[in-house]
């Protein structure tokens, strides 16, 4: 059982990441486009991304937790490299729930960032993907 919740949480992570490596990157294209067509195609593509992506950010959470129940908790006390990647994962989930405050914001101003600022945004969750990466494989000892 273990082994198919850790295949199915890779599964929807990889899925949910694919998903937030490219929002971002369209939002660089809103903001940087001064045409009215062009802002009220992506503002749809932004969206249907978004919530495309949502359910595998969902489910990642979901097998991600079913994991950690089958572990148990004097596992997960004993882990101190998880508790970091679960702080990370917990800020991965708001940036996507930023993203929902986002697709609305450039909706109604599609200049509301600068492309450089969504440059920078979207680097965020591929350094929390590196971190989260090289804690849940070399899962090293604090303390």
């Amino acid at each position: 059982m273990l082994q198919w919740f850790k295949a199915l949480h890779l599964i929807f992570m990889v899925a949910w990441f694919a998903g937030i490596f490219y929002l971002p990157r369209l939002f660089v294209y809103h903001a940087e486009s001064v045409e009215p067509k062009v802002h009220a195609q992506l503002a749809i593509m932004e969206r249907r991304l978004l919530y495309f992506v949502t359910p595998f950010a969902v489910l990642t959470f979901v097998f991600g937790f079913a994991m950690l129940w089958l572990y148990g908790l004097e596992w997960l006390k004993q882990s101190g490299w998880m508790h970091i990647k679960l702080v990370l994962v917990i800020a991965l989930a708001g940036y996507h729930i930023f993203c929902f405050k986002l697709v609305a914001r450039l909706k109604a101003n599609p200049q509301a960032h600068t492309g450089r600022w969504f440059r920078f945004f979207n680097e965020v969750p591929v350094l929390a993907l590196f971190a989260i990466i090289i804690l849940a494989v070399l899962k090293p000892s604090f303390g």
